[in-house]
């Protein structure tokens, strides 16, 4: 799957469900067959979508632990805990089980934000804490993460 773009803010109903912005379903076309993974993040309070595709080379990885490793397993478990196998339906909505809701701490304005291969959904609010801030603090972030990356001649800029 390529890369997933863009940054979209919805609203979700009393129900729990969300319309899929029509930008954003065009890229999840070939994904909306197949269904998706939505489970809580494990960084943030926020859930992650995975097109299925994706969640099963996750899962391929996954599955090379070796679960007699306590900490193997112990990751396995907290990693899947509230996984759940979502749909969008014939209108272009997505339901958000009340458990992952309450874990998001999803009120009615949301952010779908793209991560490179899945899709982070989040209360708005939080979203909002969460990419705000010192910008000398993401310069660090970023050159530790990324300052090697002309390594291998694709120079970033």
């Amino acid at each position: 799957m390529n890369s997933i773009i863009g940054t979209y803010e919805c609203k979700v109903d009393a129900k729990g469900r969300l319309m899929i912005p029509s930008a954003l379903k065009k890229q999840l076309s070939v994904s909306l067959q197949d269904g998706f993974v939505l489970k809580r993040s494990v960084f943030q309070p926020c859930l992650e979508l995975y097109p299925m595709a994706e969640w099963n080379l996750m899962m391929e990885r996954i599955n090379k632990l070796n679960r007699f490793v306590k900490k193997n397993n112990d990751f396995i478990r907290r990693f899947t805990a509230g996984v759940k196998v979502v749909e969008v339906d014939d209108l272009g909505r997505l339901l958000i089980p009340k458990d992952l809701v309450a874990f998001g701490q999803i009120s009615k304005d949301i952010v779908l934000s793209s991560a490179v291969n899945i899709v982070e959904i989040w209360d708005k609010d939080l979203y909002e804490k969460s990419i705000s801030g010192d910008d000398v603090g993401f310069a660090e972030l970023a050159e530790d993460v990324m300052g090697n990356s002309n390594d291998d001649n694709y120079g970033i800029s």
